[in-house]
């Protein structure tokens, strides 16, 4: 596997799915406005404290971040959060929907 393909891919597939530019993107992080252009085109990689930055960017995990069978990891991180202020039964419930909703 590719990983420096696969992490301008993803960045730029995140990046979307958050509806932002490369030009903001590089300026809320804090950087050049060419910073991110230059990730996604293949002429730099983020240093490991900036990858930690990009994964805080899109509220991910840098796991979430390489779990790429999620469209939307942010997403998935609020349902769990939100599944840890329930109790047993209405897990359950829950459980029976999303199985009931892959069955589709």
């Amino acid at each position: 596997m590719d990983y420096a393909e696969f992490i301008r891919n993803r960045i730029t597939q995140l990046r979307i799915a958050k509806d932002v530019s490369e030009y903001q993107m590089s300026l809320e992080l804090g950087h050049s406005k060419s910073y991110i252009q230059g990730i996604t085109s293949g002429r730099a990689l983020p240093s490991m404290n900036e990858f930690i930055s990009i994964c805080d960017y899109f509220g991910i995990t840098p796991k979430d971040f390489f779990d790429n069978n999620i469209d939307n990891p942010a997403l998935v991180q609020e349902l769990l959060s939100a599944v840890g202020n329930l109790n047993d039964g209405d897990i359950e419930l829950l459980i029976n929907i999303a199985d009931k909703f892959k069955s589709r």
